[in-house]
């Protein structure tokens, strides 16, 4: 039995088909029989590649899309719940049903460096349309004085509490004097809360460091948490300096 192989190619259009000839002897008589063995792709045109390319691009826009509308999607979630108030940062959150703003800063505990989170009541953006005459100035002992019973339904104690546990985090020891007064030598912060025709909070004495909070209304809870927020803004500027 003889065999041979050649290969035929129709067109760039059709397939390219290897065959296998056989010749065969049978009953004294030969046959010649044809077997295909492979059968190749097709030669892509030129039209074919154009339109290949173009499926291909189509399916990159789409994806590129999808990732631009999930990039919108997120920082619209985001940043209608964190926000910036002078460089110190927000979360707008629930806990349980009350509505806080959480900020944090870096704290010593343990004799580590650890971020402690502070939860104010009033948005701050809102605090900052309180009058604050003055600027903070941080010292080792704070003297907080309360001129009135502030109540204010369960208010006045959360107010007091946030601002003694802000200041006894950042190294600040508070205590209560009512025959004390502005130091003239700047050795303390003293503060006096008390109420008024406005709410607002106002530095004086000779070198600063002595500040009146009036509260209007009952609003101790944004008198304090006014100055807590001017206390991150001043703690958070010194961290980067």
């Amino acid at each position: 039995m003889k065999k041979e192989r050649k290969k035929k190619e129709i067109s760039k259009k059709e397939n390219v088909i290897e065959d296998e000839i056989f010749q065969v002897e049978k009953d004294g008589e030969e046959k010649i029989v044809r077997k295909e063995i492979l059968e190749e792709d097709k030669l892509a045109s030129p039209e074919q590649l154009k339109k290949e390319k173009k499926v291909f691009m189509s399916i990159m826009i789409a994806m590129a899309g999808f990732i631009l509308l999930f990039a919108i999607v997120y920082s619209a979630i985001y940043f209608s719940s964190h926000f910036i108030v002078k460089g110190v940062e927000f979360e707008r959150m629930k806990i349980g049903e009350i509505l806080v703003y959480k900020t944090n800063l870096p704290v010593d505990y343990q004799g580590g460096i650890a971020d402690y989170n502070f939860y104010l009541r009033t948005d701050p953006r809102e605090l900052e349309k309180i009058p604050f005459n003055g600027d903070i100035i941080l010292q080792e002992n704070m003297v907080l004085n309360l001129m009135n019973d502030f109540n204010c339904d369960g208010d006045g104690m959360i107010a007091i509490g946030n601002v003694q546990n802000l200041y006894s985090l950042i190294g600040t020891k508070i205590i209560s004097d009512k025959n004390a007064t502005c130091d003239s030598q700047g050795r303390y912060i003293f503060m006096t809360i008390e109420e008024g025709n406005e709410t607002k909070i106002t530095e004086y004495g000779s070198i600063g460091g002595c500040y009146e909070v009036e509260v209007s209304n009952c609003e101790i809870l944004k008198a304090t948490e006014k100055f807590m927020l001017e206390t991150f803004i001043k703690v958070n500027k010194e961290l980067k300096e």
